[in-house]
């Protein structure tokens, strides 16, 4: 379709001088002798450029303009006039003009003022259209994905955000619990307090009630002064327990009396003090599994898990792999153009991800790092060429009461995959070292190894 520029002008003389010079350069021209015509045409049919005079009987070309904007947002205007002044100039621009251009004018200038507006109006075209991409793909605060299982998951997350109930986020490590967490406070009625995250996990036993509570003067050795805890810090947001599985029996006693009670005490304190924070809490543990054994408390677990969120771990949901590529090429490559080769994408759409995104970055950075201009397969870590997939580390194990001997188990398990790839690829023994990353030579040694080249044989 042609691109159709729309000519304004009370001059019949210039009218046609503007009409025959754009359609020689292959533009549709459509021309109006006033206003009132002008904005006739516009809405009968979308235009991508104006060129009008300023000086007209009736609406003045600034009136135009101005109407234009109102009615036609992506529509390029380009003004004319033979009476320029510099305040008519300025408030043509400010009005939304792509440019002024003053009479007598020559032929490549008005050329060049063409492509150049119709180039601007197109960029800015294709940016709203990327941002309503990108928009759609994120779904949610600056969480990425398309998938079912994320637009699930952002449905849920938008509904939680209204909410001031307490949020449990589960799920393995590398999904993003912590993503989440602040993409719920970010669009929340809290979003201009603080966003405080502490991972409980990570400070020592005998701290960790001064961190969260804080302390008085003399508290403790080392306790100079008076320090305010993190739920003080978090006052009138949200405070975000990481790993709240690891807190020690008697902290959780505490944290759920805060949580109760809305107030806390300083270490060494004698008086409380109210507080407005909203909590989310997530762990990668089973919590259930821990109120049975008894290591967390089960009125704590049902005072944080009002609401439960469990984030789908990467290899559920395989078609955001390009998506989050694109997103994470563009935090560790900043504008350098970056491609990605069909076998290193499909490497990574059939690998299994036992850390998820977050393992995810670590490949591309690692890749990035040793070509910055593409990812190829020879670039991806060994264990990830070829879709080769690595044990399930959260699959259930169990072992006897009285013990086993770890080596002949892993040699025994190790067997009956070399049996298992021997069996699915009909004996052929190449295709079974391709099924398990192996190379043919090492595949026929591990054979040898454990006196199974008879039996391979007989397959």
């Amino acid at each position: 379709m042609k691109t159709r520029i729309l000519v304004v002008d009370d001059e019949l003389s210039m009218r046609e001088f503007i009409s025959i010079l754009l359609e020689r350069e292959g533009y549709e021209v459509l021309t109006a002798a006033d206003a009132t015509t002008a904005l006739e045409r516009l809405a009968a049919a979308p235009v991508d450029l104006v060129i009008s005079d300023v000086q007209m009987p009736g609406l003045n070309g600034l009136e135009l303009l101005s109407r234009i904007r109102a009615c036609c947002s992506e529509t390029a205007v380009l003004l004319i006039t033979a009476y320029s002044t510099s305040e008519q100039a300025v408030e043509a621009m400010k009005l939304g003009a792509y440019d002024y251009l003053a009479k007598p004018f020559k032929v490549e200038e008005i050329k060049v003022l063409v492509r150049n507006a119709l180039e601007k109006r197109d960029l800015q075209r294709e940016n709203q259209l990327l941002k309503e991409k990108a928009k759609a793909c994120e779904g949610f605060g600056s969480m990425i994905g398309s998938s079912p299982r994320m637009r699930e998951l952002f449905n849920l997350l938008g509904k939680v955000a209204d909410s001031p109930s307490t949020v449990l986020i589960l799920g393995e490590s590398g999904t993003g619990k912590e993503l989440a967490a602040r993409a719920v406070h970010d669009t929340s009625p809290r979003k201009d307090k603080p966003f405080v995250a502490v991972n409980c996990g990570a400070i020592p036993e005998t701290l960790i009630e001064s961190e969260l509570f804080g302390h008085a003067k003399g508290a403790f050795t080392g306790a100079v002064g008076e320090r305010a805890g993190l739920f003080e810090q978090a006052q009138g947001g949200t405070l975000f327990l990481d790993e709240i599985g690891e807190l020690p029996l008697a902290m959780q006693t505490r944290l759920l009396r805060v949580l109760q009670e809305r107030e806390v005490r300083r270490v060494g304190g004698s008086s409380t003090k109210k507080v407005d924070v909203r909590v989310l809490a997530a762990s990668n543990r089973n919590l259930a599994e821990q109120v049975k054994e008894g290591s967390f408390r089960e009125d704590l677990y049902y005072r944080i898990n009002v609401v439960q969120v469990t984030m789908p771990p990467l290899r559920e949901r395989i078609e955001d792999i390009p998506l989050l590529i694109e997103h994470l090429v563009r935090k560790h490559a900043g504008n350098n153009k970056v491609t990605i080769s069909s076998e290193a994408l499909k490497s990574l759409m059939t690998y299994q991800f036992p850390g998820n995104v977050r393992e995810l970055e670590n490949i591309v950075e690692r890749s990035l790092v040793l070509n910055r201009e593409r990812i190829t397969v020879e670039n991806l870590p060994p264990h990830v060429r070829g879709g080769e997939k690595r044990f399930d580390l959260h699959a259930p194990v169990s072992i006897p009461d009285d013990g086993i001997a770890l080596e002949p188990a892993l040699e025994n398990l190790e067997k009956q995959y070399l049996l298992k790839a021997l069996e699915k690829s009909g004996g052929v023994k190449k295709r079974a070292a391709e099924l398990l990353g192996m190379s043919f030579r090492s595949f026929r040694y591990k054979l040898a190894k454990y006196e199974l080249a008879g039996e391979a044989d007989e397959l």
